[in-house]
Order: structure tokens, then sequence, then C-alpha cells
């Protein structure tokens, strides 16, 4: 990876099969943010994305590549990405998908909103769900199924992020150090979700906003109806787990006050 003044920011890139889209995306970023180093973590690829990967980097110091052995699932990769990041001592580490759809021209409000002076944050998502924000070329199904599985996140788990899935996002290097990354466990999309609320309970500052989503228009998503169905089931269980452990502290908390009034002989 690159030293000195451009090694402050790096954006986490997973790829699999993303021959079609990696040198085009990394062009891009790089023309919006020349500053901002790029370490692509790609899962064996059969087409070719980690050799290209591998090209893009002795060409450029600025780019850097994870190679790992096998398939195993997004949040798999960037938690590998972050690792290694964090081992380069990077102070913000974001991540951004490989096709298109999370625009570098953009980059610059998460960064601005990071640094805000008057009210830093240790996260910043690029949403799509929040005032300003959109999504371009997605049917109306798709859309509705994204926007209510939010809406499924913040009554589940209590939570107020309105794009807990999205996945174009600046983390503090400091934060991601305090929610303990070899703790968290999924391996799935679901790791965006985990991570906000890991990121909540720690009681870091999380903060969103609007960017445009665009729907690739090369190679093939990696969003499936049974990725999707795998991502509802994990969110169910935290919160049903969630709810049950609010319960058990109301119930100790009812009988400590009961005790003490007992105690003191306070009859209210």
């Amino acid at each position: 990876m690159s030293t000195g003044p451009r090694s402050r920011v790096v954006m986490v890139v997973p790829t699999y099969d993303e021959v079609d889209n990696l040198r085009w995306i990394v062009g891009r970023l790089h023309a919006a943010q020349p500053e901002v180093d790029v370490l692509v973590v790609d899962d064996n690829s059969p087409d070719g994305t980690g050799d290209l990967a591998d090209e893009l980097a002795a060409a450029d110091p600025r780019v850097s590549v994870l190679h790992r052995t096998a398939k195993g699932g997004l949040g798999a990769a960037y938690r590998a990405g972050f690792a290694r990041a964090l081992a380069a001592g990077y102070e913000v580490i974001g991540e951004m998908d490989a096709d298109g759809s999370h625009q570098p021209e953009q980059l610059h409000r998460l960064l601005a909103a990071l640094d805000d002076p008057a009210a830093p944050a240790d996260l910043v998502i690029g949403s799509r769900w929040v005032p300003g924000g959109s999504v371009v070329n997605w049917p109306r199904r798709r859309e509705a199924l994204s926007r209510g599985g939010n809406l499924y996140v913040r009554v589940l788990l209590g939570v107020s992020v309105r794009d807990a899935t999205a996945g174009f996002r600046l983390f503090r290097r400091s934060a991601l150090e305090t929610i303990d990354l070899d703790s968290v466990r999924s391996a799935g999309y679901v790791f965006q979700t985990d991570l906000v609320v890991r990121m909540l309970r720690a009681g870091l500052v999380v903060r969103e906003v609007p960017i445009e989503f665009v729907e690739r228009v090369r190679g093939d998503s990696k969003m499936s109806g049974s990725v999707a169905l795998e991502s509802l089931k994990r969110i169910t269980a935290w919160g049903l787990t969630e709810r049950r452990e609010q319960a058990a502290r109301l119930l100790r908390r009812d009988r400590s006050t009961t005790r003490a009034r007992t105690t003191t002989g306070d009859p209210s």
C-alpha cells in the first residue's frame, strides 16, 4: 500500500467476477478523489478480476490487492479488508461496490460529513432513503423490498438509521477498533446492518448523507432472494434476542426497586 500523505483514506472494494467494471470504477474514483487509496479484496474470481487488480496495483501505488482463496461472502471480504487497512495505518476506511452503483463522484459528501467540525461522525453512510437520496433504474418491487427491509430493521432493532443496509460508507479507524472486528461473525450482506447496530450500541455517532444509487449496467448482481432471506432471518433473530434482553433488564430493575423499597420501608 502507499504511504505518506495519501495513506489517510482507503476505500475497500470487494470483488467477485467484476473484470468488466474494476478498471472503470478505480479510474473514476481517482479522477474524483486522487488522494484516496484503493484496496481490492478479490475472492478468487474465475473471470480474471484478481489478475486485473494486480495489474492495476503494479501500475499505481494507490492501489493494492488482497487475494482470498474462495468466495466467502461480502461481510467476510470486508472484515479481511478492514483488518488489512487497519494494519496499514489508515485513519479513514471506506467501503464501496465495484459495479458503479456507488458513484465515486459523490464520495466528497461522505468525506465532508465525517470531518464536519460542528459535528464529526464516526460512521457516515451514503443513504438512498433520506431526503435527497434516490435510486436509478430500480424496479418498484426492489425499491419496496429495500425500503421495507430497512423499516423492519428500524422497528425490530430500535435504530434510527434509514438505510442500515447501504454499502457506501466511511468509518473512522477508532470506530472500527471500538466495536472489535474480530467479534463480528456476519459473513453476508447482513454485515452492513450488523456494523450499524454495533456502532450505535457503542455510543458512536452515525450520520447519513443522501446519494444517488445507480443500478449496475455491466455484470450480474450478487444480491439474490436467498441472500435477502438469510439477512432477514439474521435480523429477526437479533431483534428477538434484543427484546428478550430488554424484558430481562426491566424485570431485574423492577425486582431491585421492590427490594430497595422493602428495605427502606417505603410504601410507595
